[in-house]
């Protein structure tokens, strides 16, 4: 059986003092590529990437979503990792999802939620909201997510084949019901959510709340 290659796929957007952190837990035998999607940052990510050895791609489209759409594309890996850089994510944990995708799963989440696991991030608005929509895509899906919105996963790159990526819609969720619609094997891993070590946090509540629902909604009436 042919060995299958990995990519880190990291999305950055003034990061800079958060990587510094957290990217030299990333040990560079854990995978075989490391991608930084860069969304335009202009306090020295790229700069600090670079220096460091990491391959840094600038998509000249506008949003987190066409960005990793053209990264998808550009990585080498047959199953793709995505870190958030931020201090959300725990490096450690890149090892065991990838040997999840290894037993012959489509798609790893590492669930805040799953077995102990909890987010130190969440505040009343985010921990309800997330409880909310993984239960809302479960009761519509029939699936037994518990935790729908977390960027951290890994999946097979050829599951893009089957299913067709939105870029108007959030990442997380549409890989989340389009890998359940398509009956694609799914599993979870418990993994806590630390708080975010440096910057500010880029989601608007209010505003991702709308954007979510309006995903769920397309999602309920299209195919893939």
């Amino acid at each position: 059986m042919k060995a299958l290659k990995t990519t880190l796929l990291i999305p950055t957007l003034n990061e800079v003092d958060s990587m510094k952190i957290i990217m030299p837990r990333v040990q560079s035998n854990w995978v075989d590529e490391i991608l930084v999607v860069d969304g335009g940052s202009d306090d020295g990510t790229v700069e600090y990437a670079r220096q460091n050895g990491y391959h840094v791609v600038s998509p000249q489209v506008r949003g987190l979503v066409p960005q990793l759409d053209e990264a998808f594309k550009l990585a080498q890996g047959d199953i793709i990792v995505l870190f958030s850089p931020d201090g959300n994510s725990i490096p450690e944990l890149i090892p065991k999802v990838i040997d999840k995708i290894h037993e012959g799963y489509d798609m790893v989440i590492v669930s805040r939620y799953a077995d102990g696991a909890k987010s130190y991030d969440d505040d009343c608005l985010t921990a309800i909201g997330n409880f909310v929509f993984t239960r809302m895509v479960n009761l519509r899906f029939g699936t037994t997510y518990t935790d729908v919105l977390v960027i951290f996963r890994a999946f097979r790159k050829d599951i893009l084949n089957t299913i067709t990526i939105d870029p108007d819609e959030d990442i997380d969720l549409q890989l989340s019901i389009k890998c359940g619609k398509t009956k694609l094997k799914v599993a979870e891993i418990p993994g806590d959510e630390p708080k975010r070590v440096a910057g500010v946090r880029k989601m608007k509540i209010m505003k991702t709340g709308w954007e979510l629902l309006r995903t769920l909604y397309k999602e309920s009436f299209s195919k893939r």
